[in-house]
């Protein structure tokens, strides 16, 4: 279809028959930046970002709001594909039919903000310069590295406007190997005929006026989780997890309205949620720190898992860590292992190059969130990302630290935790997710149902905003698909025909893995050692989840997957689904 399943395809041809050998910060490595048939038409836009994953050494489909996947397709390109190194850094600018690298040497080692702003005057000035007929152009969608990416951090995101992120995966450090710092592109033509238009509009129609009734998301957003996922589910991570409960009304979603928002709503192409803010610090020692949102997965990682319960850290840290372009799930997971580390005397401030990480010290993680986006000391081992620094930092200290690292197959975990089982994730819902840690694509049983794996595939294909699918009637998307594209697509069809080889496809190149990590189903597709422990505190104080019981889905999963007793897709469902050949390539994991 495009993003996700068609980045799968597209690796798996180039890739596949020497996956384990190719080095996700290689030259070997592909970069894909893919739209999908509904990006434009279906309200919010994105674009799907993926590639050879740094973290997981599989596939992620990585997606990121913005105007960036649009402009791409007014361009003429449903996506670009990236491969082989630069010499030097540089940026490739698109207009429409024209496609030029340019040296990027000038924002190269500038931060987030910095490179935004530079390369936007830039390349505005650019088509000025060259087309002065038009008038003042409208500035190109871009996205881009920072300072993390271009040091190839494994947590590293690709950025997009100031600052939505892709950061599952770690595809920044993937731009940076490549040594190249961002991609604008400026589209002047339309977007592709849709096959009824006027279908299109009663749909969008129809999309809007359900948006429209969910006015508490509208005006919050996901920024009213810090306090309530907290305090209501028992679900958030606070102290890397040690806890999934607090009670700390100073992380309420008004405090962060009522002092730190400055803008209320502004929204990507075409959207009706309008959910984004953006925060400053108006005084105190962080006065004039500045970012967009923090929606919930920052305020949570940034937050009550590193101790933090006040709006105006949580924004420092956010707008420190965007600046960085690191990613604030996956740095916030390692930071808290670290914090963790040093809680129990593993890590000391020696280690650390003078920084005592004790818990709610914003100036100490943002210090060490610098540390890492430049691997200076020990942050070039938790520029690993959570899994590998474990397992460093583990040989070092000759101790086993994988029980503190809330992780899952090199990705760190989600803000939504399974214990008290009041949030979404189901008790498999990472363990057999192939894309990790994502909380945007957990497993879940029926394989089929409205939840599954296999329709985030097709919000992930499509490429839109999901956040604007909620609540809306299941088939619309479907009817969605068939009024622009012309072609008829059922939700049965879809989850068996269709999204099913992508699940096969990413799955496949998980197991397959390498160069450095690979996974085995019998020891991987398990949850983090710390969600078998009960939790200790709040309404579902004592409740955790039983191994046994993860062990029963987890075999219910592969069934329904198509995928033999020891999670490997079965050679016949392969053959089936005309992949014979990823059957042949996972011929070698069955003995």
């Amino acid at each position: 279809m495009g993003g996700r399943g068609l980045a799968a395809k597209i690796l798996w041809d180039r890739l596949g028959r020497n996956w384990k050998h190719v080095d996700p910060l290689g030259p070997e490595n592909i970069l894909l930046l893919l739209a999908g048939p509904l990006t434009g038409y279906f309200p919010g836009g994105r674009v799907c970002v993926s590639g050879k994953s740094p973290q997981s050494n599989g596939v992620i489909g990585s997606t990121v709001g913005g105007e960036f996947g649009v402009e791409l397709r007014c361009a003429g390109y449903d996506g670009l594909i990236i491969t082989g190194q630069s010499e030097k850094p540089v940026y490739l600018f698109i207009k429409d039919s024209e496609a030029e690298i340019r040296d990027a040497g000038h924002v190269w080692g500038k931060d987030a903000k910095q490179t935004f702003a530079m390369l936007t005057r830039e390349c505005r000035g650019l088509l000025k310069e060259r087309f002065p007929l038009y008038g003042e152009w409208k500035e190109p969608a871009l996205v881009y590295i920072g300072p993390a990416g271009e040091n190839m951090v494994r947590t590293a995101v690709v950025a997009a406007k100031w600052t939505h992120a892709a950061g599952y995966g770690g595809y920044g450090a993937v731009m940076g190997s490549k040594k190249l710092k961002a991609v604008a592109v400026k589209g002047t033509g339309p977007l592709p005929e849709a096959a009824d238009i006027r279908k299109v509009e009663k749909l969008v129609d129809e999309l809007c006026e359900s948006v429209y009734e969910h006015e508490l998301w509208r005006r919050w957003g996901t920024g009213s989780g810090g306090y309530e996922v907290g305090a209501r589910p028992s679900s958030e991570p606070v102290r890397n997890w040690q806890d999934e409960w607090h009670d700390e009304k100073s992380f309420g979603v008004d405090q962060f309205e009522n002092r730190v928002w400055v803008k209320q709503c502004w929204s990507d192409f075409g959207c009706p949620t309008n959910c984004l803010k953006i925060s400053v610090v108006k005084s105190g020692k962080f006065k004039g720190a500045i970012t967009d949102n923090p929606d919930y997965e920052l305020q949570a990682y940034l937050g009550p898992n590193l101790g933090v319960f006040s709006p105006e850290e949580n924004v420092f840290l956010a707008s420190v860590i965007d600046d960085l372009g690191l990613c604030g799930i996956q740095t916030g997971n390692v930071m808290g292992f670290a914090a963790e580390l040093y809680q129990r005397g593993i890590l000391t401030e020696k280690d650390l190059g003078g920084i005592k990480l004790t818990w709610g010290d914003a100036e100490a993680f943002a210090a060490l969130a610098r540390k890492i986006a430049y691997r200076e000391g020990l942050g070039n081992l938790l520029a690993e990302g959570t899994y590998r620094a474990a397992l460093k930092i583990g040989e070092k200290k000759k101790l086993d630290l994988l029980q503190y690292a809330v992780q899952s197959k090199g990705v760190g975990i989600g803000a939504h935790g399974i214990r008290s089982r009041k949030d979404y994730p189901e008790i498999i819902a990472y363990a057999c997710s192939v894309q990790a840690g994502d909380h945007t694509s957990t497993a879940s049983l029926p394989i089929d149902g409205g939840g599954s794996e296999l329709m985030e595939i097709f919000n992930d294909s499509a490429v839109y905003c999901n956040f604007n699918s909620f609540g809306i009637r299941r088939n619309i998307r479907f009817e969605f698909y068939t009024a622009v594209t012309g072609v008829g697509l059922t939700q049965k069809d879809w989850c068996m025909k269709k999204a099913i080889k992508t699940l096969q496809l990413q799955r496949a190149m998980l197991l397959l893995g390498g160069p450095d990590v690979q996974w085995t189903p019998e020891n991987h597709d398990d949850n983090p050692p710390r969600f078998y422990e009960p939790l200790p505190s709040g309404p579902y104080k004592g409740k955790g989840v039983d191994r046994k019981e993860v062990q029963e889905e987890v075999r219910r999963y592969y069934k329904a997957a198509g995928w033999d007793r020891n999670g490997i897709p079965k050679s016949d469902m392969l053959r089936r689904l005309g992949l014979g050949d990823v059957g042949k390539a996972l011929e070698k994991l069955r003995c």
